[in-house]
């Protein structure tokens, strides 16, 4: 069967707080035929990982990576990356996601509040804009 993870499958399926839950999970992930993760549900995972469970952004990287090399997944592997190299420059995974899906959409430059955030995408050679 082909099948989409909703973010609380993927949580489950990492961080095993809840065993049988979390054995179902990871069950359904590896039988499936097809896994499609799709960014919404990578940008909830690195959030909840983040915030709820304060998992270091170094193992949410790792975590992310362990997923998407699964030999039954679908995901947007370049905009998935784009997440990766943010959170690897200490910031959100979303908003990497985001810079790349509007430069995909036509976009020229990420424009945010988030001084951090755009920071770190001029600092990778990203065009972006700090509002005030």
């Amino acid at each position: 069967m082909k099948i989409t993870a909703d973010t609380n499958v993927l949580v489950l399926a990492l961080v095993e707080d809840d065993e049988r839950q979390s054995r179902i999970a990871q069950a359904e992930l590896a039988k499936a035929e097809m896994v499609a993760i799709p960014l919404p549900a990578l940008c909830e995972l690195a959030w909840v990982l983040s915030q709820g469970y304060r998992v270091p952004s170094l193992e949410i990287a790792e975590a992310i990576r362990r997923l998407a090399n699964g030999a039954n997944v679908a995901i947007d592997r370049p905009a998935m990356e784009a997440g990766l190299a943010q959170l690897d420059a200490g910031g959100d995974f979303a908003d990497g996601v985001i810079a790349y899906e509007g430069r995909w959409l036509g976009a020229e430059t990420f424009v945010s509040f988030d001084r951090k955030a755009v920071r770190l995408l001029t600092e990778r050679g990203e065009p972006g804009r700090l509002l005030s």
